[in-house]
């Protein structure tokens, strides 16, 4: 902690006495930096981060970054990772929602990643097949680690923690728990988390705890580095609405008066654990033009005399039909799932036709449905079902319960995750739409109607 102490209140003080250098002047010492001056001093924390970036002065665990898109979260965190290697510290975790996301977004692809971010005297190793980089000048190692697999980080220890995305985990808590556990050896354990928030108890219970410094900011304070096209759009399209105030400015939104689902609802039926299944369904509903499709898989088992309902995965994309095709029949064959349900009146036949056009779609069990109702109508008894404490989600899908929270039926189309849950939650556990056509070719689901 001492070490610590000491870099940072040096490069405090170089910042300080930068801010009163002219801009000519700093131009030129940016310009004409020598190769040890550049290794001897944090340059980014020095001349270009603005004071939110930079690491809160202090004895704090957790730095939250909870801003709008394109704040410069990735950045921050990047750079604070860098820095930690710099000052000694050796065994680092970081942790996205996925793995393909601690890849993509936080190590090698991403703009503001740790890979383009780091200067040439500290570029790390990075080995893909190990989810590990490497600093072997300073004895460092990080490894990426999924929110969505909690118990990878059962065992392992480290002493400085990125948590990228954390509102989005599908088990925030569990991964939260297991990460800190694996604190247990160092003097001066911090984590930093940078994510769009959500308001879900695990970002509610770290803002309240005294030892987060909490950091929120809006999109706009980086719009020196991002385009004047991106800003002009999102003033006209998302300004003023929830979508912006969450998304644009990074506040956490209360529910919505009129949803049919409210965060408390979906915190108290939710569970880390099912029951034994009796029967599978994939609900899809694709976009009409552009947008995501919904692909939502549901499951029934029984507690008690009673079926009760199990959201178990939620795997919306956007993309072409072949795309989402293959998406749909992946995850199919990856629950073992006894149907695919699509509505006929948005892309029936067009539905049933890219699921068979894919590699492993010619005999999958396939259902078209119309519906015969609104919206509204379809939508509520689900939620009802939710209401009596029979509907259930295995963890957090942050996108699908936004969309529970905010859809208000009459104001505006269903959102396609929430469509998809509905139609899954329909064909395993409420009375029946009209059936336009049902392709089976498992015997047994003929006679497994609930």
């Amino acid at each position: 902690m001492k070490q610590q102490a000491e870099q940072q209140n040096s490069w405090r003080q170089s910042r300080e006495s930068w801010k009163l250098l002219p801009l000519e002047s700093q131009w030129k010492i940016l310009k004409n930096l020598s190769p040890a001056a550049e290794k001897e001093n944090n340059w980014w924390y020095i001349a270009k981060a603005r004071d939110k970036q930079l690491p809160p002065p202090g004895d704090w665990f957790c730095w939250l970054i909870r801003t709008g898109r394109g704040w410069g979260k990735t950045r921050t965190g990047s750079e604070f990772i860098i820095d930690r290697v710099r000052q000694g510290y050796k065994r680092i975790a970081l942790i996205g929602q996925t793995k393909a996301d601690v890849r993509d977004t936080m190590i090698e692809l991403g703009p503001s990643c740790i890979l383009k971010c780091s200067p040439p005297w500290m570029m790390p190793e990075y080995e893909p097949s190990k989810r590990r980089l490497t600093w072997p000048e300073y004895g460092a190692t990080a490894v990426a680690f999924s929110g969505d697999e909690p118990d990878q980080l059962r065992g392992p220890e480290h002493d400085t923690v990125w948590m990228d995305e954390p509102a989005k985990f599908q088990y925030p808590q569990e991964t939260w728990d297991m990460m800190e556990l694996g604190l247990r050896s160092s003097p001066d354990p911090r984590v930093i988390a940078t994510t769009t928030p959500r308001a879900i108890p695990f970002i509610k219970k770290l803002i309240a705890d005294p030892m987060t410094v909490d950091v929120v900011g809006s999109s706009y304070e980086n719009k020196d580095n991002l385009s004047a096209a991106f800003i002009t759009r999102i003033e006209q399209r998302y300004e003023g609405t929830r979508l912006g105030r969450q998304e644009v400015h990074g506040e956490i939104l209360d529910d919505v008066e009129g949803a049919l689902w409210t965060r408390d609802l979906l915190d108290k039926t939710r569970v880390s654990q099912h029951p034994p299944l009796a029967r599978i369904a994939v609900g899809v509903d694709p976009a009409a033009t552009t947008g995501e499709t919904g692909i939502v898989v549901v499951g029934i088992g029984a507690m008690g005399n009673l079926w009760h309902g199990y959201t178990l995965d939620d795997r919306t994309m956007p993309g072409t039909p072949g795309a989402w095709g293959n998406e749909v029949v992946a995850t199919y064959h990856k629950w073992q799932a006894d149907v695919i349900v699509g509505e006929i009146n948005n892309g029936g036949d067009m539905i049933e036709h890219v699921i068979r056009s894919v590699p492993g779609g010619a005999n999958v069990s396939y259902k078209c449905v119309r519906a015969t109702r609104g919206k509204y109508t379809r939508a509520e008894p689900v939620a009802n079902l939710f209401e009596q404490g029979r509907g259930h989600h295995v963890g957090l899908f942050a996108d699908l319960e936004d969309q529970e929270c905010s859809y208000v039926p009459g104001e505006a189309k269903s959102p396609n995750n929430l469509d998809a849950e509905v139609w899954a939650y329909h064909e395993l556990m409420l009375e029946e739409e009209e059936v336009e056509e049902v392709y089976v070719y498992d015997e047994a689901l003929t006679i497994s109607r609930f």
